[in-house]
């Protein structure tokens, strides 16, 4: 019965696919500095818990990155997708998550963009990255059956 489904459809809001604020990730040291082995750590720490990344990261992080020939093969692989120049790369991120149902990895709170995307706060996976380890904040409904 199709009906009968429908609750667990309303549980059930993201799908495996974590959108990743690139610009972010790659900004999350203590020296504030951007540097790729942050997106890099995240994506595998993603990919260990069974989730899918896509990064996506403004135009102007090419030009903050500590390796920018790692990020711009990173970019020609089609790991990191860069919103287009003079675009707000926040907005590609969560239109994206809003469409794919995707979680959203950032500790970026999104206040300006929070009410065009009120689920946004529902979305957002936070991190933290401590001597190359990499800790997620989960707010899945996945292990909810125990």
């Amino acid at each position: 019965m199709p009906t009968s489904a429908r609750p667990q459809d309303a549980r059930e809001q993201t799908s495996s696919i974590a959108i990743v604020d690139g610009s972010n990730v790659a900004h999350s040291n203590e020296d504030d500095a951007a540097h790729v082995a942050n997106i890099l750590r995240i994506r595998d720490k993603l990919v260990e818990e069974g989730l899918e990344p896509i990064v996506v990261a403004d135009a102007a992080l090419r030009h903050q990155i500590d390796d920018s020939a790692a990020y711009e093969r990173l970019i020609d692989e089609g790991v990191v997708r860069q919103a287009p120049a003079g675009t707000d790369a926040d907005y590609f991120i969560l239109s994206f998550a809003r469409e794919l149902k995707a979680s959203i990895v950032s500790n970026d709170r999104f206040r300006d963009r929070i009410k065009q995307f009120p689920e946004a706060r529902e979305r957002v996976i936070r991190y933290m990255i401590l001597n190359g380890e990499v800790v997620l904040e989960r707010r899945t409904h996945r292990r909810q059956d125990g």
